[in-house]
């Protein structure tokens, strides 16, 4: 269904600003004029995931996107004892929870909340009863959604990955490519409308793309998408400002 009364949220995912800066360690490009940035162009909030190899993102990253950021900001990280204690000490707007390998290229699948309950369980607590709005990165699964609901997390951001996937390149122009494409977008629309029942708020994110987002956007449950190295991307043909104008326009032209 097309939600007519009210457009999706987009948070910018600033990490790769980070990687250029990392890959010479230095201090160019600024995480901070990035963010300023996209807030400029109309993002909606600003996500940031600060890894334990500390890869892209740094601590006092978090620290200072926290004191300049005006719109929302949300901090990935995975579900560590020194994760949570950069969450509490910099009071984000908001954390999600991400599983997370050492030698991963980048997040491979939603967090297995249910079968690391005690772990989650525990650092959603603590999360919450520090006043942290707390999301996790979880499969389209029923069961993993319910899971959420019972703990205290307050919304669930919907992994894209094998949706991103299907409709790359030529993929999605092939008979069988464009119907499993059309079968993942149904089973995404089916565990937001099961989140949302749930009184789950519905985020959503992981490879969309400019070609992509649209089918996701006219799902009405979901409320927030987190995109950033599609933009990123394209920033560096059409600079940072209108990649992120180009990218609201996708998500709120079919609302």
């Amino acid at each position: 269904m097309i939600n007519e009364y009210m457009s999706a949220k987009l948070n910018v995912n600033i990490d790769h600003v980070a990687t250029i800066r990392e890959a010479r360690k230095t201090i160019e490009p600024s995480i901070i004029t990035a963010a300023v940035i996209c807030e400029q162009a109309g993002a909606d909030g600003i996500t940031v995931h600060i890894r334990g190899d500390r890869r892209h993102i740094q601590d006092r990253d978090i620290e200072l996107l926290r004191d300049v950021v005006t719109t929302y900001l949300n901090v990935e990280l995975a579900t560590t004892e020194e994760m949570l204690k950069i969450a509490i000490e910099t009071k984000p707007d908001a954390v999600s929870l991400v599983p997370e390998k050492p030698n991963e290229v980048t997040t491979e699948g939603g967090l297995d909340v249910v079968g690391n309950l005690s772990t989650v369980r525990a650092m959603v607590k603590k999360l919450r009863d520090a006043g942290i709005f707390v999301s996790a990165f979880v499969d389209p699964v029923h069961e993993q959604i319910e899971t959420c609901q019972s703990i205290g997390i307050q919304q669930i951001e919907l992994c894209t990955g094998e949706y991103a996937e299907l409709t790359l390149g030529s993929k999605a122009a092939h008979g069988e490519g464009a119907m499993r494409a059309a079968q993942e977008v149904k089973r995404i629309h089916d565990a937001a409308v099961h989140a949302h029942g749930l009184g789950l708020k519905v985020a959503a994110g992981h490879g969309l793309t400019y070609r992509n987002v649209g089918a996701l956007a006219a799902i009405s449950e979901i409320t927030e998408f987190n995109i950033g190295h599609n933009i990123i991307s394209r920033s560096v043909f059409t600079g940072l400002y209108k990649a992120v104008e180009e990218m609201i326009e996708k998500i709120r032209v079919v609302q």
